[in-house]
């Protein structure tokens, strides 16, 4: 006479279900995302920007544009973790307020290359021009890719103000003047000028 199988139950029928076993995965996922993450749309820490933070102007918007395009994220971060051995090399920690008008914002975790976070200022326009152009004539050790088409890619002044538009939807302060002026502000300027003017406003509001 075959034996019968006894029904799985409580804890056992979960590990011999696949089904069940994603169902409360995902559940567990979803409840725990919940609770880590609305409170912080309601913290002012996290949702108001800092007291010296400006949107970007329309050169340091293309520029940022031009940044995401090259993967430039890919091998730095632009978030300082608030640990002594970070905050002695690369200056104060980031915070959320830094980065309120970034959509999305690039704080990123890979860390091949420097973190940027603060590093408007701390290299003249002449010094990244040349780094972008050809790294290793500054830094001969350097494994980062040139950028030396950036020196003749233009910028599209017909694409600024719609950007800018964009942006003003989901909270950026932009006026309208600002928005009308933005083709003139990037006509005739290059992909690498847009770039370095990006990188020169990076960490400058905690700066301040």
């Amino acid at each position: 006479m075959a034996q019968a199988h006894a029904t799985p139950v409580g804890h056992e029928r979960i590990e011999t279900s696949n089904f069940l076993m994603i169902v409360l995965v995902l559940l567990t996922v979803v409840v725990g995302g919940i609770i880590e993450i609305v409170p912080l749309f309601f913290q002012r820490s996290t949702t108001q920007p800092l007291e010296n933070l400006k949107p970007y102007t329309a050169l340091q918007l293309a520029g940022r544009d031009v940044y995401i395009r090259e993967g430039c994220y890919n091998c730095h971060s632009q978030m300082i973790r608030p640990l002594r051995a970070e905050t002695l090399r690369y200056g104060h920690y980031s915070v959320a307020g830094e980065s309120v008008y970034d959509h999305p914002f690039q704080w990123g975790s890979k860390r091949t290359g420097p973190d940027l976070a603060r590093v408007g200022g701390k290299y003249s326009d002449e010094w990244h021009r040349l780094h972008l152009n050809n790294p290793r004539d500054l830094v001969p050790e350097s494994n980062m890719p040139a950028y030396p088409w950036l020196t003749t890619g233009q910028i599209d002044p017909d694409s600024m103000a719609p950007r800018m538009r964009a942006l003003r939807t989901v909270g950026v302060p932009y006026t309208d003047a600002e928005i009308a002026a933005a083709g003139d502000d990037v006509k005739g300027k290059t992909e690498m000028e847009a770039v370095i003017a990006y990188l020169q406003v990076l960490g400058t509001a905690m700066k301040r």
